[in-house]
This record gives structure tokens, C-alpha cells and sequence, in this order.
């Protein structure tokens, strides 16, 4: 039986942790860039896009001024 210390290791391009190799990794390690779903999603944008999450995005407002998004104070 193999230990965990004897696998091949890589360190998490988003993290910077050290993770070992995966069974179900086995036939895509070398494209492995990530230790877990987590930092997948977190992964740096593609150069050229807009950095702002969609979901950011959409609450801007002209002039840079956020406002009272959708609650009304009265």
C-alpha cells in the first residue's frame, strides 16, 4: 500500500497550499491547477475581462455612488 507521502505533490496556483495527488485525478494530473472546487472558483480572471463578479456588476451605479440598493428608508 502506497502512503500519502510517497504521492506526487503540486502547490495550489490560488491557495499557494501543497496538495497530493488524487485517484480520480489520475488521468489529468498534469492539467491539475487547483486543490479543491473552492480555489477553482476563486481562480484570477482571464486578463482583458471585466474583473468585477456579475453579480457586482450589476449593482453599479453612475457616478461610482452605490445608493440604497432595493430597501427604501423612510
Amino acid at each position: 500500500m502506497r502512503r500519502k507521502s510517497d504521492l506526487p505533490t503540486k502547490i495550489c496556483a490560488v491557495c499557494g497550499r501543497p496538495f497530493a495527488w488524487r485517484r480520480k485525478w489520475a488521468k489529468v494530473w498534469d492539467e491539475v491547477k487547483y486543490c479543491s472546487e473552492s480555489c477553482r472558483g476563486r481562480r484570477p480572471k482571464r486578463e482583458g475581462g471585466d474583473a468585477v463578479p456579475v453579480r457586482q456588476r450589476d449593482r453599479r451605479l453612475p457616478g461610482g455612488d452605490r445608493g440604497h440598493l432595493g430597501r427604501e428608508r423612510g
